[in-house]
């Protein structure tokens, strides 16, 4: 069964910094893609950021360079999401998603797109406050 499960949400002060956690586990792929995603309130899911355990390459989208850093450990059993300068915009509920990595697969944008994920963890809450 696959399992992802988010940790590290919270109340944090605007100039503040948050660190996620995705613990990571029965994927059955040997290679594979996990990514993080946000949905505030009353807006549609957006790609935060994401990474291929094939080569450990990681890309975060381009709004968000420079404050978010997406990290893992060695066997990619747990993903991070560095966040700092945090702003009020970035509340959000923040998830951690899943897929298999495509045979010889090309990354063609900075961003994870929601419907290429099947495997989702419930999310956890980040609210910054201004």
């Amino acid at each position: 069964e696959v399992r992802l499960v988010e940790s590290g949400g919270g109340l944090v002060q605007a100039g503040g910094s948050l660190r996620l956690s995705c613990a990571v586990s029965g994927i059955p792929f040997d290679d594979y893609v996990v990514a993080w995603f946000r949905q505030a309130p009353g807006k549609e899911r957006e790609g935060v950021s994401f990474m291929s355990s094939a080569d450990g390459y990681t890309s975060v989208a381009a709004s968000l360079k420079g404050r978010f850093t997406m990290s893992s450990d060695n066997a990619m059993n747990t993903v991070y999401l560095e966040m700092k300068s945090l702003k009020p915009e970035d509340t959000a509920v923040y998830y951690c998603a899943g897929r298999p990595l495509g045979p010889d697969e090309k990354f063609y944008y900075d961003y994870p797109r929601e419907a290429e994920f099947g495997f989702w963890g419930q999310g956890t809450q980040v609210a910054v406050s201004s």
